[in-house]
């Protein structure tokens, strides 16, 4: 038995919704064997209106995590999520040179407040410059797409394919554009571009607020995909399909969150 390697240079979500905890899941859910880099810890604080903390960790340490995990040979996959300082995205595409790592998913998550300031606009510029060109896919939202192709706020899926051709040509090899909930349409739509084709994967939209962590999962399920071996159009479509049954089956953590539910693709509370 030959166990499939998958790779998470992320956050950490205490709430276990998102970041590195929906990664593992996913992971595990694809039968495979998931590493972890923790690059930041995430905290919600409920006596403060549920605000947001956001702890980077020391770079030298990112890289020591890196270096633990690699020390038994490359990986089949890896992703990266939240990366909290442009050291430690540094520190990202060094290990993927070092290691000549393959299929690398880069979810471009971007800490922002409100709808259109980023916190920390050197992170975004570092992915941009510095991730995109050694991706194999990367998987933006509409805000983060907006963001890499300079073109601001989409509304629309010729407004995502305008993005997507815009941030193909930073050198990433496949594009996927979440357009979500924001997107003015009745169907979760996706986008991938290839440098050539558009390919739309569509879905009736699911409506429940139970869907934290969807992104991260959607990009952990096609890390994991690729790991196993698929294409990239077949990876993203079995993502798709992982991370609808996700939100569908999403509940309610507490008064604040509703995270999606990482086993029910494969109807893990049944077994």
């Amino acid at each position: 038995m030959t166990i499939k390697k998958t790779l998470t240079v992320a956050g950490s979500d205490s709430s276990g919704g998102a970041g590195i905890q929906a990664d593992l899941k996913t992971f595990e859910e694809y039968g495979t064997f998931g590493f972890s880099a923790l690059t930041t810890i995430v905290t919600m604080d409920p006596d403060n209106n549920w605000s947001h903390g956001v702890t980077p960790i020391d770079a030298k340490l990112v890289r020591e995590q890196l270096k633990t995990i690699l020390s038994g040979g490359p990986v089949d996959a890896m992703k990266t999520g939240m990366l909290g300082s442009v050291d430690i995205i540094k520190a990202t595409r060094e290990a993927i040179l070092a290691h000549d790592l393959t299929n690398i998913v880069i979810d471009p998550v971007m800490v922002c407040k409100g709808e259109d300031e980023l916190i920390q606009p050197e992170n975004a510029a570092a992915i941009r410059d510095l991730l995109l060109p050694v991706a194999t896919v990367t998987t933006p939202n509409l805000f983060e797409a907006g963001q890499l192709s300079g073109l601001g706020k989409l509304k629309t899926v010729e407004d995502m394919k305008a993005a997507a051709k815009k941030i193909h040509e930073l050198g990433v090899k496949y594009v996927v554009i979440k357009g979500g909930k924001a997107l003015e349409s009745d169907k979760a739509i996706d986008l991938m571009y290839d440098g050539n084709d558009f390919t739309i994967y569509e879905v009736e939209k699911v409506n429940t607020n139970y869907n934290h962590g969807a992104g991260c999962t959607f990009a952990a399920a096609i890390t994991a995909g690729l790991a196993k071996g698929l294409s990239v159009p077949d990876a993203v479509a079995k993502a798709k399909d992982f991370v609808t049954a996700a939100i569908q089956g999403g509940f309610a953590l507490n008064q604040f969150i509703g995270p999606v539910w990482h086993g029910a693709y494969n109807k893990a509370e049944n077994r």
